[in-house]
């Protein structure tokens, strides 16, 4: 009964299911990780992005007090703030790691030799004793505190537009743009036109070249990264942007032809024989027919090729290397990883900034992608 016209199959509900379950596999560590990109490094360093929105109660680690010395009424007195840079309310204080909590709020306690201490919920604290404390080494506070959620553009401030420590990619995003616009058009502008004489132009080795072009596809581009790179040392360009635009364009090129060429072929034949006989060129057919009818499949293949350049590693140090100039975004984020592996808040913002533009490059074109590779599968 399940394949009766109109009803739909028991399947169906598996197949959403699964859907679900993926889209969920997905979006749940991107969101982590853009709400980790507006924390501050203790709280990410003490609780999961999933409690950002809530107060966060931890043990602060143990810190000596400090602060500038008065003679008060016969006494001397330092005071001091300890979450001077933060709101947080402490619940309960001591003065050794035995026992962190052994006190409340505000209450004062003994030190001995006639010194009192007095940590209050605000952080604020007041030590006096009869003498002075000058030379001496102050006491230690243990305290558990309640930070309420906090968010700061502050990272972002640091990752695009500071270069201190090496936290700062914003040189970095512009050498990735450099690359991966570059190499996205120009194998496509090619591969177009080589695409159109493999689909609509007849000459001899036409099924060879085709042929060819599939087979390329399973050719690894490691084998070929130091030929090239030989190449385009003997021919003058060297290391740079150059090389790097025609290093990418030669390994997409076999996907774009093959993709656009499937494309094309599907394409109604009655189009261009209509226009062959109104006295169209073969260029003519190509610019005003061709081209804006082969949109999804020049949509599905800037994707792939634009994903790919923005993501890639091994080509940009190949041939721009490891300069700070021409580092690209994924290189710096290598470095960062070694560099500043404690500071998390980095780290989570530098990653999310580097897979920002992909996201928007692909939700702006996905309606395109299915159409473009099911492209030549059905006649």
């Amino acid at each position: 009964m399940d394949n009766i016209a109109g009803k739909k199959s028991s399947l169906t509900w598996a197949v959403h299911i699964s859907v679900v379950v993926l889209v969920l596999i997905w979006l749940f560590p991107t969101l982590g990780l853009l709400v980790s990109s507006f924390r501050t490094g203790d709280q990410i360093s003490t609780s999961g992005w999933w409690a950002a929105f809530s107060t966060q109660e931890r043990q602060e680690p143990a810190t000596r007090l400090s602060g500038e010395e008065i003679e008060r009424d016969g006494m001397y007195v330092i005071e001091g703030d300890l979450f001077a840079n933060r709101d947080a309310v402490v619940s309960a204080w001591g003065t050794s790691a035995r026992d962190p909590s052994a006190y409340a709020p505000g209450e004062a306690v003994d030190l001995g030799d006639g010194d009192t201490l007095t940590f209050n919920a605000d952080g604020t604290f007041t030590l006096a004793g009869p003498d002075s404390f000058e030379g001496e080494r102050l006491p230690r506070v243990f305290a558990t505190a309640a930070s309420p959620p906090e968010f700061t553009l502050r990272n972002y401030e640091n990752v695009l537009f500071s270069d201190t420590a090496g936290a700062g990619v914003g040189q970095s995003f512009i050498n990735t743009l450099t690359v991966a616009i570059p190499a996205t058009i120009i194998p496509i502008l090619v591969a177009a036109f080589a695409a159109y004489a493999l689909a609509w132009m007849d000459f001899p080795g036409r099924a060879l070249l085709v042929a060819a072009v599939v087979a390329l596809l399973v050719v690894p581009l490691q084998l070929a990264l130091i030929p090239l790179l030989q190449l385009h040392n003997a021919i003058g360009i060297g290391k740079g942007y150059i090389g790097t635009w025609l290093a990418h364009t030669g390994f997409g090129m076999p996907l774009a032809i093959y993709l656009l060429r499937n494309y094309m072929v599907g394409l109604p034949r009655d189009i261009i024989e209509n226009a062959k006989v109104d006295g169209a060129t073969d260029f003519q057919i190509f610019t005003k027919i061709i081209l804006p009818l082969s949109f999804p499949a020049l949509a599905s293949f800037a994707i792939f090729q634009f994903l790919w350049t923005w993501n890639d590693l091994l080509v940009a140090l190949v041939f721009l290397g490891t300069d700070d100039e021409t580092l690209v975004l994924t290189g710096r984020l290598v470095n960062l990883m070694g560099s500043r592996g404690g500071d998390w808040e980095i780290l989570a913002t530098s990653a999310f900034v580097s897979i920002a533009v992909p996201l928007v490059v692909f939700f702006a074109m996905q309606r395109f992608l299915v159409r473009g590779l099911l492209a030549g599968s059905v006649k």
